[in-house]
């Protein structure tokens, strides 16, 4: 049995059960064999053995009360996973699948999807297993205040500063941070995700979406091509999903499917800016489902499936974990696919991903390819430590900054380690070697 090899039994031994987490740390840890050989001193200094465990891991209870008057009760969770490059950063998740396992596997991920932005973030993530559909305005405002009462002796802006992710938008964000400011009894940029009125940036709604698409723009470029004129499926129907469709139609691109978790549309004509916005106000504001698009524009719905069986040029994966298998990938493949680009946090399975690579396609890996959320996150907390506000289009402009940056640091490192062209060994090469370097810095932490 090789040394990773060892770690990986290791990490499955002492987390049973935690199969989410189990994937990301084999993921990234069979990437590193050409680093090692050339860092003996990883091995020697034992990061690998440091780095799949976290700093720290805090489980609370969140009593609250519903319209009723009955109590319910949650489980929260914050998993600060490393602090080598900077304090936590990483977002909340409410949706009723949160578990252990789930949030180790996303801190774990944010940790080199964090390094790879360039910017001084450590990474963490954290959440509840609470559900807010379904629930009035009123009962996610004492969820969240009673969420934020425990989690704020935790975090700060020099310490722990969380976001939003699925189940965490603006509305929540503001009944944590308005809790926090009351409990802390100080103003200062401890969430991010803000509203813009008072303190949140300009793009951060967009960041993730946005930059999954330069992202995959930057990888055609390697081969002269670009995303205009593609067909390109996209999953979910949510944040990610709607502003990735936003970006691939500014920039010429035919996007034709979303889905939600009851099934997927087809559109053969290409969703437009005014069928996008039908799908935001639907999701956003009716909190509705997406069938509704298909019975509106007379389209295709799919019940029950995802949207990988649609012939494409890109995919756009923009839901959850785990939603390509090696059945779903060999068919995008089979079907004339060309690039896949992740907006999702692991939303392939490792066998899907041996598919692509085999393949030779232009496969971005989500800790490069959906960084752009954090990433903006990060020019947020730079914004509100000055006491600033960017434009739109410096905001945007530093973000095709930045996943141009991750792009030449993946592209560099997969050549650099005798594997060019392949985004999975090279973002977690570069993400890897930064944080290590780092914690050869700081001693024995």
């Amino acid at each position: 049995m090789s040394y990773i090899e060892e770690i990986v039994d290791l990490v499955k031994k002492r987390n049973p059960g935690e199969y989410e987490f189990h994937q990301a740390v084999e993921e990234v840890l069979t990437s590193l064999e050409p680093l090692l050989d050339r860092h003996p001193e990883y091995w020697e200094e034992k990061i690998l053995e440091r780095i799949v465990e976290p700093e720290r891991v805090v489980i609370f209870r969140i009593p609250w009360m519903d319209d009723r008057g009955e109590y319910q009760i949650n489980r929260g969770f914050r998993v600060q996973f490393n602090s080598a490059l900077g304090p936590y950063k990483g977002g909340l998740r409410f949706h009723p699948t949160v578990n252990l396992g789930i949030m180790k596997f996303l801190a774990f991920e944010q940790v080199f999807k964090n390094s790879l932005t360039t910017l001084n973030m450590g990474g963490g993530k954290g959440g509840s297993d609470f559900d807010p559909k379904g629930k009035s305005d009123n009962e996610v405002m004492r969820f969240c205040q009673s969420f934020m009462t425990e989690l704020y002796r935790h975090i700060g802006p020099d310490t722990d500063v969380p976001a939003g992710d699925i189940g965490v938008g603006a509305r929540e964000i503001g009944y944590l941070f308005g809790q926090y400011k009351r409990i802390a009894n100080e103003f200062t940029g401890v969430l991010t995700g803000k509203s813009v009125g008072w303190g949140g940036s300009l793009i951060r709604p967009e960041a993730t979406g946005y930059g999954a698409v330069y992202f995959a723009e930057e990888m055609l470029k390697t081969r002269g091509d670009s995303i205009k004129g593609k067909t390109c499926v996209v999953s979910g129907s949510g944040n990610v999903a709607q502003f990735t469709t936003q970006k691939l139609i500014h920039m010429g691109a035919k996007p034709v499917t979303l889905s939600d978790s009851n099934g997927f549309i087809h559109d053969p004509d290409g969703i437009n800016e005014e069928k996008l916005a039908f799908v935001m106000e639907l999701k956003n504001i009716k909190r509705g489902r997406i069938r509704e698009y298909a019975e509106k524009y007379g389209v295709p719905y799919y019940e029950g499936e995802r949207p990988w069986s649609i012939a494409c040029d890109a995919a756009f994966p923009s839901a959850t974990q785990n939603e390509i298998d090696r059945d779903d990938a060999d068919t995008l493949v089979r079907n004339g696919c060309i690039l896949v680009s992740e907006g999702a946090n692991m939303p392939t399975t490792l066998e899907g991903v041996d598919v692509f690579l085999n393949a030779g396609i232009l496969y971005g890996p989500a800790k490069a390819a959906n960084a752009g959320g954090v990433a903006t996150s990060g020019l947020e907390m730079s914004q509100n430590a000055m006491r600033l506000s960017w434009s739109a289009d410096d905001v945007d402009r530093r973000l095709r900054e930045i996943m141009t940056a991750i792009h030449r640091a993946c592209a560099s490192a997969a050549e650099e380690y005798g594997h060019p062209g392949n985004y999975v060994m090279g973002a977690n090469i570069a993400g890897f070697k930064k944080v290590a370097e780092a914690m050869l810095d700081q001693g024995l932490v």
